[in-house]
C-alpha cells in the first residue's frame, strides 16, 4: 500500500548526504514518480517511510563499515572489478574519527539505524552501478548528461524537466528497489545491483 492509495505498490529510494545538505528521496509506483523531495532530515525520511509504506527502501550509502582493520568491503572490491569503480568504505573507527569525508555515510548508518525497526526492506544500492547496468559504462559523457540519458529511459511519469544529480541517484534508487522486488537484482555484498550486470 502507498499512502493513502489502497492496494499500490510504491518504492522509496534515498540518496543520502551529510548533515547540511540532507537527503534526497524519490517515491515510485509502478509507472510514475510519486514524489521527489530534498534536503530532508533523517525523521523526515521515516516519516515518508511511516506514511507510504514503501515494499522496499533503497539507501545509496553503506550499511556496514569494512571489518576491523579493513579499508574496503568485500562487496565493493566486487563491484569495482565488474561493474564500476566505486569509493571504499574503511571499518568504523575509522568512518566516525571525525573526517568530514565520511560525514554522510555516518548519516547513511543513522538511517539504517531508524529504520531497523520498521516492517520494510531495507536495501543498500549504488545508483552508479545501476546506472551502468541499465545503460552501459558512462565513457566520456558527464555523469549528469548520463544519469539524465538514463532518466528518460526509465519512461517514469511525473519527473520534472529539471533534476539533479542527487535527485537522479534517488530516482535510480527506487527504480532498483522496485526491480529487487521483482526478483531482477543481485547482491555483491550488502550491494544490491540489477542482476545480469557482471
Amino acid at each position: 500500500m502507498c499512502g493513502m492509495l489502497r492496494y499500490v505498490e510504491c518504492w522509496l529510494g534515498v540518496d543520502v548526504g551529510g548533515r547540511r545538505k540532507g537527503f534526497d528521496a524519490a517515491l515510485i509506483d509502478g509507472r510514475r514518480l510519486l514524489a521527489l523531495h530534498g534536503r530532508l532530515n533523517r525523521e523526515a525520511v521515516v516519516d515518508l517511510v511511516d506514511m507510504h509504506h514503501p515494499k522496499v527502501v533503497a539507501i545509496d550509502s553503506p550499511r556496514c563499515c569494512a571489518p576491523d582493520g579493513e579499508a574496503t568491503r568485500a562487496g565493493e572490491r566486487e563491484l569495482a572489478k565488474t561493474i564500476c569503480g566505486i569509493r571504499w568504505t574503511p571499518d568504523e573507527s575509522r568512518v566516525r574519527d571525525g573526517n568530514a569525508y565520511y560525514a554522510w555515510i555516518v548519516e547513511g548508518l543513522n538511517l539504517y539505524d531508524s529504520l531497523a525497526n520498521r516492517e520494510v526492506e531495507v536495501i543498500e544500492v549504488f545508483p552508479t552501478a545501476s546506472w551502468t547496468c541499465w545503460y552501459g559504462k558512462r565513457g566520456s559523457r558527464s555523469r549528469s548528461a548520463w544519469s539524465r540519458e538514463g532518466l528518460v529511459g526509465f519512461g517514469l511519469e511525473g519527473v520534472p524537466v529539471r533534476t539533479n544529480q542527487d535527485q537522479r541517484d534517488a530516482i535510480a534508487a527506487a527504480v532498483t528497489a522496485r526491480q529487487h522486488t521483482q526478483g531482477g537484482t543481485e547482491a555483491m555484498g550488502e550491494i544490491v545491483v540489477p542482476a545480469g550486470c557482471r
